[in-house]
C-alpha cells in the first residue's frame, strides 16, 4: 500500500489500479441507471424544442410538463410553482436576487438574513446585493452546526424582505430547523420571502413535509443520481421574483432560456427515485455511515466528528484528524482509489478555513485536518472495507508513524 515494494516484484513495474471507491456523494452522484433511460430518447429523437409549435415541439412540451408535475409532487408544490435552472448555484441566486429585485424601490436599506453556514450559491449574491442598498446579517449556529432560531428571530425587523436557511448543509450534513425557522419568520416578518436550499437534503428528507413553510425551494438533479447542469426552484403562489435571466420568457416569464426537455425529464425521475426509496435508502446509508465513521474513529487516535451523528443527514461523515493537512491526505487516498473531499466541492483549493466550521467555533488549526466522507446510492460495504483500510495508514503515512509498530 502507498506505493511500497513488497519484496515480491519488480521496483518500478507497472501495478494494477487500486479499486475505486467513491465517497463524494455530497459534491456529485453518478447518474442512476433508471435516469439515463428517461433522459435517453431527449438525446436523440426526442429533440424538440418545447416553446415551438409542431410536432416534435408538442412532444418535447408535453415531456416537460410532465416532469413539472412530477418535480411539483415530490417537492409538495403546484406545477405552476416550479421553474426549471441549471443547477443549484442558478436556483439559489435566482431566489437571492430575484427577491431583491422584486422589492420596492426605498431610502432605508433592506435586510437579508441568512444562516452563517449558507452555500456560496446563497451567500455570496447575499454579500453582493448587500453593497447596494441591503444589509445582510447571519444567524450564529451551534458546535453541531445547527441554525440558532432564537438569534435568527432577533434579526427580524419591519425591514427583512429574505431570509435564507438551508435544509441540510453540503459540508457537515446538519439537518436545520426549518419548520421552527419558518414559524419565527411567519411571526416576526411576515412579509419577508423564506428561502430553504435543500440541494442537499433533497436525496434524504421529505422536503415537502419539512419545508411546506417555505416561499422558495432550491433542488438540483446531480445531487440525488440526476444529470449535472439541471435545478428547479420551487416559487410559492404570490411570492414576488424578478427574473435575473432575460430573452425569451420561457418558464412563465421567471427564467429565460430553451428549455432543457432531457435535463427536467433526468430531474423528475431521480426525484421520483429518491422518494420511493428514501426510508430503505436512509436506513441502508446510515449503517454503513456508522461503520464508518465508528472504524475510523476507534483506527485513527486524535480523530472527531465534527457533528452529532443523529443530526446529520444518513450518508455524511465528516471528521477532523488531528496532525494532518486535509489536501495531503486527500492525494495519499486518491491515490489509493478513495474519493473523499474536504468540504464543498465549490471551493476546492481554497486556502482559507471553511466558513462553516469556522462559524461552528473549530479553530483553523484543527480545520484544516477536515475530511468528508459521504456516502450513497452507490456506496457498499466493500467501500466501507476498503476506505477502513486505507485511510488509518494514509494519516500513519502523514503522522510519520512506524507502520510496523
Amino acid at each position: 500500500m502507498f506505493g511500497k515494494d513488497d519484496g515480491g516484484g519488480v521496483s518500478g513495474a507497472a501495478t494494477a489500479e487500486p479499486p475505486l471507491v467513491y465517497l463524494d456523494h455530497a459534491s456529485t452522484t453518478p447518474l442512476r441507471p433508471d435516469v439515463v433511460e428517461a433522459m435517453a430518447p431527449f438525446a436523440d429523437r426526442r429533440f424538440g424544442n418545447a416553446s415551438g409549435s409542431h410536432r416534435l415541439a408538442r412532444d418535447a412540451r408535453a415531456a416537460l410538463e410532465d416532469a413539472r408535475e412530477q418535480v411539483a409532487a415530490s417537492l409538495g408544490a403546484q406545477p405552476a410553482e416550479i421553474v426549471f435552472t441549471s443547477g443549484g448555484t442558478e436556483a439559489d441566486n435566482l431566489a437571492v436576487l430575484g427577491t431583491l429585485g422584486a422589492a420596492e424601490r426605498r431610502e432605508q436599506p433592506y435586510v437579508v438574513v441568512c444562516s452563517a453556514i449558507e452555500h456560496a450559491a446563497v451567500l455570496a449574491p447575499a454579500r453582493a446585493a448587500a453593497r447596494r442598498h441591503v444589509c445582510l446579517e447571519l444567524a450564529s449556529v451551534d458546535a453541531d452546526g445547527v441554525v440558532d432560531v432564537d438569534r435568527l428571530a432577533e434579526l427580524l425587523s419591519d425591514d427583512t424582505v429574505l431570509v435564507s436557511v438551508m435544509l441540510a448543509n453540503n459540508e457537515v450534513g446538519t439537518v436545520q430547523p426549518i419548520s421552527d425557522v419558518a414559524d419565527a419568520v411567519h411571526q416576526r416578518s411576515p412579509q419577508a420571502v423564506l428561502h430553504t436550499d435543500a440541494v442537499q437534503a433533497a436525496p434524504w428528507l421529505d422536503v415537502a413535509e419539512l419545508a411546506g413553510g417555505c416561499d422558495l425551494i432550491s433542488v438540483s438533479a446531480h445531487k440525488l443520481g440526476g444529470p449535472k447542469g439541471t435545478g428547479a426552484l420551487v416559487v410559492r403562489r404570490g411570492t414576488r421574483l424578478e427574473p435575473i435571466l432575460h430573452g425569451g420568457g420561457q418558464e412563465q416569464e421567471r427564467r429565460s432560456g430553451t428549455n432543457d426537455v432531457a435535463g427536467a425529464v433526468g430531474l423528475a425521475a431521480a426525484l421520483v427515485l429518491a422518494g420511493a426509496e428514501r426510508d430503505a435508502e436512509a436506513a441502508r446509508v446510515s449503517a454503513l455511515r456508522d461503520r464508518l465513521a465508528d472504524g475510523l474513529l476507534a483506527a485513527v487516535p486524535g480523530t472527531v466528528e465534527s457533528a452529532t451523528r443523529r443530526r446529520v443527514l444518513p450518508g455524511h461523515c465528516h471528521l477532523r484528524i488531528r496532525g494532518v493537512e486535509q489536501e495531503e491526505l486527500l492525494v495519499l487516498l486518491d491515490d489509493e482509489g478513495v474519493c473523499a473531499s474536504a468540504g464543498s466541492a465549490c471551493a476546492s483549493g481554497a486556502l482559507e478555513p471553511s466558513h462553516v466550521l469556522t462559524a461552528m467555533g473549530v479553530g483553523p488549526d484543527e480545520a484544516r485536518g477536515a475530511v468528508r466522507f459521504t456516502l450513497g446510492h452507490t456506496s457498499s460495504e466493500e467501500d466501507v472495507d476498503r476506505a477502513l483500510a486505507v485511510v488509518p495508514v494514509a494519516v500513519a503515512k502523514l503522522r510519520g508513524d512506524d507502520l510496523g509498530a
